[in-house]
């Protein structure tokens, strides 16, 4: 591996995390399309990369972060600001991916991370993309999430961890499909990934031992976690505005090209 590599993988978790294209499934097929075996390095990487998005969401949101951290206090109480109500919504919609995470990890990671599964994952949510939009379009924002509207849209979140899902484009379906504008979802989905992303990082990172982060493999990871920042951070901020005035047709096209030529290099090999 070369700091060039490093920097494109970071790049595409960047880039692919915050886009409804499927972070996951977009690492998994570059190493395989193109044979790169990162070898024992590669759970710290992941690590920098999810850190780097992590630092964009905390960068990008930190006006609304620093109002919830504010509101911590009255969270538990029944008539919290809105800030605080928020806190208690995202609180609520990151249960079950810590639920899903904690039960079905080892079947996800053994079983369904695989170019086929992607096949799979990537048309579905093509078909999601097309069918929301033409359903009924919400105008809510934030403000209309309920308790569990928050769960569902959780639900959706912990869908991702199967590779081709996507967690902005799962939120993204199940907010517009709740009522939300898609820019609404998309902001509450982005908030809702900070504590998910900052969890699995943090899950990985206890596996790692200290030579995992020595020399060039310390070097590339800050590569990689300074690429997916930049990027990630760009993404943010140009995805929000794109879908306050386009709907999700050109993500769900892409998604079945990128599907087509899965499924052709698969029978190929």
């Amino acid at each position: 591996m070369s700091v060039l590599i490093a920097a494109f993988l970071g790049a595409i978790q960047g880039l692919t995390e915050f886009l409804p294209v499927s972070s996951s499934a977009h690492l998994l097929l570059a190493r395989d399309f193109l044979g790169w075996d990162i070898g024992p390095f590669g759970l710290a990487f992941d690590v920098a990369c999810h850190l780097g998005t992590l630092l964009a969401i905390v960068v990008f949101f930190r006006s609304d972060l620093m109002a919830i951290a504010g509101s911590l206090p009255s969270v538990l109480s029944t008539s919290p600001n809105e800030a605080g109500r928020q806190a208690q919504l995202i609180a609520l919609g990151t249960l079950p991916i810590a639920v899903v995470g904690l039960a079905f990890e080892e079947v996800i990671e053994r079983s369904l991370r695989s170019p086929g599964v992607t096949v799979i994952t990537l048309s579905l949510g093509a078909v999601a993309f097309l069918v929301v939009e033409r359903m009924a379009r919400g105008t809510g924002d934030a403000r209309a999430l309920t308790w569990p509207a928050a769960l569902v849209i959780g639900m959706a979140q912990a869908m991702a961890l199967v590779p081709g899902v996507s967690r902005s484009g799962a939120t993204i379906v199940v907010g517009m499909s709740l009522g939300l504008s898609r820019a609404a979802a998309a902001r509450f989905g982005f908030l809702l990934g900070a504590p998910a992303i900052l969890a699995a990082a943090g899950r990985t990172a206890m596996t790692l031992e200290s030579g995992d982060l020595t020399g060039a493999i310390a070097t590339w990871c800050l590569v990689g976690l300074l690429t997916s920042a930049v990027v990630g951070y760009a993404v943010i901020a140009w995805f929000l505005r794109y879908l306050a005035k386009h709907p999700l047709d050109v993500f769900a096209y892409y998604r079945l090209a990128l599907a087509g030529v899965v499924l052709v290099w698969l029978l190929g090999t």
